[in-house]
C-alpha cells in the first residue's frame, strides 16, 4: 500500500468542507498540546473545540463509538480546566509535581473502569450503528476488529493521561505518547489519514511535553 492509498484516497470521496473541519480539528488539537507542553491552561479550551469538532466528525462517519468517546474526552478537559483554575496564581500558568503512590493506585482503578466502560460502548454498538434500534441486530463483540480493540485500549490511557495532567502529574506524558504511538495506524486504519498525522506529531510533541514538565519540577 502506497502513501496515495493511506493519505489520498480515503479523502476522494469527501467534501472540502469535510476535510477542512478535520484540519481544523486536527490544528487546534496540535495548539492544545503545545500549550500543554507550557503549561498554559488555554490548552483545555483549544482542546475542547478540537474535541467537539471530532464528535461532529466522527458522528458524520458513523464511528459512534468514537463520537461517544470524545463526548468523554470534552467532558474531562472541563474537569482539568476547573482543576487548573483552582491552581493557578495567575489563571494562566501552573506548577507541576510528580504522581504520588496514591495518584498510581486511583490511575490503575481509571483505566480498569474505563476498560469495561468502553467495552460495553462497543457491546452495545449495533444497537447505536442501527439508529437505537434493536430490530434486525444482535448484541455483542463479535463485530469488533483489531481497531476497535485498540481503541478500548487507548481510550482507557488517554483517560489516564488526561486525568493526570488535570492532576498537574509530570507522568502524564508517559500515557500520551503511547496512546499517540498507537493512534498513527489506528487513525490510518480509520482512513482518517490527516488524524494519523496529527498523532505522529502529538507523539514528538508528547516527548517534548515530559522532557519540558520534568525539568521545570520545584526541588
Amino acid at each position: 500500500m502506497n502513501l496515495y492509498d493511506l493519505f489520498i484516497k480515503p479523502y476522494e470521496a469527501y467534501t472540502y468542507g469535510q476535510i477542512a473541519l478535520e484540519s481544523f480539528a486536527c490544528v487546534f488539537g496540535i495548539v492544545s498540546v503545545y500549550l500543554s507542553i507550557k503549561k498554559n491552561i488555554w490548552l483545555y479550551p483549544t482542546g475542547i473545540i478540537s474535541t467537539v469538532l471530532y464528535v461532529y466528525i466522527l458522528l458524520k462517519s458513523g464511528l459512534l463509538g468514537d463520537c461517544l468517546i470524545n463526548v468523554y474526552y470534552t467532558a474531562m478537559s472541563i474537569y482539568g480546566w476547573i482543576l487548573w483554575s483552582k491552581n493557578s496564581d495567575d489563571q494562566i500558568y501552573v506548577n507541576v509535581e510528580k504522581s504520588s503512590k496514591k495518584d498510581w493506585l486511583y490511575s490503575t482503578i481509571l483505566f480498569i473502569l474505563s476498560i469495561l466502560l468502553v467495552t460495553v460502548v462497543y457491546y452495545y454498538k449495533p444497537f447505536i450503528d442501527n439508529n437505537l434500534s434493536s430490530e434486525g441486530i444482535s448484541f455483542g463483540l463479535y463485530h469488533l476488529d483489531w481497531g476497535n480493540w485498540l481503541d478500548v485500549i487507548t481510550t482507557s490511557i488517554f483517560l489516564v493521561g488526561m486525568w493526570l495532567m488535570a492532576k498537574r502529574r509530570v507522568e502524564s506524558w508517559y500515557f500520551w505518547i503511547l496512546g499517540d504511538l498507537i493512534c498513527v495506524p489506528m487513525m490510518l486504519y480509520k482512513e482518517l489519514g490527516i488524524t494519523s498525522v496529527q498523532y505522529l506529531v502529538f507523539t514528538f510533541m508528547a516527548i517534548n511535553g515530559y522532557i519540558a514538565w520534568k525539568k521545570s519540577l520545584k526541588h
